[in-house]
């Protein structure tokens, strides 16, 4: 349910107990007040680091699971966002801060650093393992690192990957999207972005040329 947030990231045992997460068997257990005091959320962490929740109402004690069905609504809508909300301060505060593990994601934003001078922009508190580059003179965006999972790109598997997504002139994208490796936007208009999995299938070099192109497209007209 919190992959998103997590990723493929790590707990460390000593920022859980600062945090105030509490020994209980293999796992970790922390308890907060959410919604005004109105439930009480209790946090467990597998020694892999994954992440489940309990929620009862304070004054019954009883179990409420709504917010872990299709259930949509205002109230429930408000409880999923006040949970997301301490599972990110979780997962900032006590897993590591090595936001992508693969060699070359970091070989790529070490590129982007030296060659025009731009950090990764982490926008979403709730997926602190995506960010972007925009150009400093027109604030366009022209490229993003996102941790997804493979099956979100049509494969057939639930791993963890790291991906790079680049802009592309839409009358380019039947010839682009026919090169081996290279896949429709992920998260992007499809039309005008293309994606490639930081995993070594393709070269670091091509790469860096796809991102100088991205850069030049997305200069202001």
């Amino acid at each position: 349910m919190f992959e998103e947030i997590i990723g493929n990231r790590k707990p460390i045992p000593e920022r859980l107990a600062e945090y105030g997460f509490e020994s209980v068997g293999d796992f970790q257990k922390y308890s907060a007040e959410i919604c005004d005091g109105e439930f009480e959320l209790t946090v467990f962490i597998t020694p892999k680091g994954e992440i489940s929740t309990e929620l009862a109402e304070a004054e019954t004690g009883e179990q409420y699971v709504l917010y872990k069905t299709s259930s949509t609504g205002a109230f429930v809508g408000k409880i999923r966002s006040e949970i997301e909300q301490v599972i990110s301060s979780v997962a900032q505060k006590c897993y590591d801060a090595s936001v992508f593990k693969s060699e070359q994601t970091k070989r790529i934003v070490e590129f982007v650093k030296a060659e025009y001078s731009d950090e990764l922009e982490f926008l979403w508190e709730k997926s602190p393992q995506n960010a972007i580059w925009r150009r400093k003179d027109s604030g366009k965006w022209y490229g993003g690192v996102f941790t997804v999972k493979k099956d979100r790109l049509g494969f057939d598997s639930p791993e963890y990957i790291e991906i790079i997504d680049l802009r592309m002139k839409p009358a380019d994208a039947d010839k682009i999207l026919s090169r081996e490796h290279y896949y429709p936007g992920w998260h992007m208009n499809k039309k005008s972005w293309y994606t490639l999995i930081l995993d070594g299938s393709v070269p670091d070099e091509e790469i860096r040329k796809r991102i100088s192109e991205s850069y030049a497209l997305s200069k202001d007209r």
